[in-house]
């Protein structure tokens, strides 16, 4: 088979993309940030936070859905936004969730030798340097570059080893999550949910801005459409129950931990999920057990995130806005071989910068993730307005007005989001952040610039996605 034949080939099952989907919303931040959660908006502020932030990332789910459904392409919104904008804005909105995908690979390959450590107290071994207060020793930074090299290369040999690997990881995740739940119902007290309220509407903000960047990896689903052998129809379907899982999953986190200890112990715990496990069960062995339900977490975020961000990248090779090198297939594997390879080697140096990156990574990509939501929101709009008889599988609302004002909702609640990281905002941005997010940017403007005005909407994406119908 020559290299311009090669085609992705459809192995991924429903417990497969859901393992994807939900797998990459769930890395490790709810491990330690819980308690911050508990100590800003008090626990049923946190979990009505999540509500509410879930609530958003749904609408958005939704648009995604249909489109996915009548799309069904590698590339996901690249190809959404090229339909309905245009080369010009479905390189902006392309170029926007590459850079979230990107931040949160190299935030993995930072947060894994960060968890390995409170697992093997005497990892740090051989200083080397220290970064924005954050030493570096060589031991601790190999973890995460060694982990790199193993994941970018399962990635490479195909999808299903890949996806495997996600559903074995999925799974053990979610019986930690069960060991959580019974043990609240043994070991909790409903006098530690109290204060239920805590911070007002700042403390509120403060919990509901982090949620875009949780919850991002749903649409990583629509990045391996071309992948998935399922009916069109069901991948959409299974984009919205992602992310309601991953909304109960972080309710579930808080009130189980809320239920632990009260909150003074709480915040004081460097790990507040794994000190509330161990609290609920009594016994250490139980926070280690969550500890490495963290590094599954870990893991299956990272895995879903190099498949999506390799198939974003491959969709943008394929159209010329980045180089052709990016578009090509390995010959044995079918895999994005030459995205994969870049993705892996800027994770591989991720971890040789310290912990420091953990805050700015987190920080600097949810802008550009709110960017790309917004896009695809009002592209949805577009395409229901100028192609009503296009064929969706998936149809939010049926033949209804409800498709319409869901689009207008996720469009209106992201805007609003994107504001909340704004310079006066209660949960606005420090300065590191809004550098390496400028920095994304600047270097997009390069080759935003060089982006053909020819190619026509969709036209890079069509041959694929008349296969893909023909297909079924």
């Amino acid at each position: 088979m020559s290299a311009e034949n090669v085609t992705f080939v459809r192995t991924l099952t429903n417990l497969d993309t859901i393992a994807i989907g939900f797998g990459a919303m769930i890395g490790f931040g709810w491990v330690v940030l819980t308690g911050g959660w508990l100590e800003s908006a008090g626990t049923l502020g946190a979990a009505l936070a999540f509500v509410v932030g879930g609530a958003i990332m749904a609408l958005v789910g939704l648009t995604y859905s249909e489109l996915v459904s009548a799309m069904p392409v590698a590339g996901g919104e690249h190809n959404y936004v090229m339909r309905g904008m245009g080369a010009r804005w479905a390189f902006v909105c392309s170029w926007a969730i590459t850079g979230g995908y990107i931040t949160i690979v190299a935030f993995e390959a930072v947060a894994l030798p960060r968890t390995a450590l409170y697992l093997f107290p005497g990892l740090n071994q051989v200083p080397l340097w220290t970064i924005a207060g954050s030493q570096v020793h060589l031991t601790w930074a190999l973890v995460g570059m060694v982990a790199a090299v193993i994941l970018t290369w399962l990635n490479i040999r195909g999808i299903k080893p890949a996806s495997a690997v996600q559903l074995f990881t999925v799974l053990f995740l979610l019986a930690v999550g069960a060991l959580l739940l019974i043990g609240s119902f043994v070991g909790g007290s409903t006098g530690n949910l109290q204060p239920l309220f805590e911070g007002g509407a700042s403390g509120f903000i403060a919990v509901l801005v982090v949620v875009p960047f949780l919850f991002v990896g749903f649409d990583v689903v629509p990045q391996s459409a071309e992948e998935v052998d399922i009916p069109f129809r069901r991948i959409g379907q299974l984009v919205v129950v992602s992310v309601a899982m991953a909304a109960l999953w972080y309710i579930l986190v808080v009130v189980t931990a809320g239920s632990a200890m009260d909150r003074a112990g709480l915040a004081a715990a460097d790990l507040a999920t794994a000190d509330a496990m161990t609290a609920l069960w009594g016994s250490d062995v139980f926070g280690t057990i969550l500890v490495a339900g963290g590094l599954a977490g870990i893991l299956t975020s990272w895995n879903a995130f190099l498949i999506g961000a390799s198939r974003l990248m491959y969709a943008m090779g394929q159209s010329g806005m980045l180089p052709r090198f990016f578009g090509r297939l390995h010959p044995r594997y079918r895999t994005p071989v030459n995205a994969l390879l870049f993705i892996g080697a800027l994770s591989v140096f991720a971890p040789w910068f310290g912990e420091a990156m953990l805050g700015w990574l987190v920080d600097s990509g949810a802008p550009s993730i709110v960017i790309a939501y917004f896009l695809v929101a009002v592209t949805f709009l577009i395409l229901r307005r100028r192609e009503p008889d296009m064929e969706r599988p998936f149809r939010v609302g049926g033949t209804s007005g409800l498709g319409t004002a869901v689009g207008i909702c996720a469009a209106l609640t992201t805007l609003g989001l994107l504001s909340l990281y704004m310079p006066g905002m209660p949960a606005a941005l420090s300065a590191e952040p809004w550098i390496l997010f400028g920095l994304w940017w600047v270097l997009g403007l390069v080759f935003w610039l060089r982006v053909p005005r020819g190619i026509a909407p969709g036209e890079d994406a069509e041959e694929r996605l008349r296969a893909a119908l023909a297909g079924r």
